[in-house]
């Protein structure tokens, strides 16, 4: 089984996002049995006050027909580094903080989501700037390119 987690700040907008996408993904190959996708925040206040899926998330979601659970925000820890294969931050300041938390990435296992893409860069943050849709179309392209990556 191959296991995937999906790290930004809050874990309320992109991460969920790019868990649900990518669950929706491997479910339409036929692969969601060969998975475990989850998702965190870098940050514990949103897991502090029980947060959910931010509104303008699971709107972009139902717009797009991709299927999504409710969702309490939790922060990465330490012990994630051993259980998953893939941590997957969403901008280099959550890989710094992810290592901040796990320690040293001995088996590089951290990584940006568009890293795996032909365009390696950040997904901006849309809690801050706005523009889920552009945030959503980046997380697919992404998640497309990283799940291509794990099929080879």
């Amino acid at each position: 089984m191959i296991k995937v987690l999906f790290v930004c700040l809050g874990n309320i907008c992109r991460s969920p996002m790019a868990e649900f996408v990518f669950k929706d993904m491997v479910n339409k190959k036929g692969l969601a049995d060969k998975f475990y996708i989850d998702s965190a925040a870098t940050s514990n206040c949103n897991e502090i006050t029980k947060e959910g899926i931010y509104i303008d998330t699971k709107n972009i979601l139902r717009e797009m027909n991709i299927p999504f659970t409710e969702h309490i925000s939790r922060q990465i820890r330490k012990e994630d580094y051993d259980k998953f294969d893939y941590i997957l931050g969403m901008e280099e300041s959550n890989i710094k903080n992810i290592l901040r938390i796990v320690g040293s990435d001995k088996e590089n296992k951290v990584h940006r989501l568009l890293d795996y893409t032909e365009k390696p860069r950040d997904i901006i943050d849309p809690w801050y700037y706005g523009n889920f849709d552009s945030v959503y179309y980046d997380i697919v392209y992404g998640c497309e390119k990283f799940l291509e990556y794990i099929i080879k």
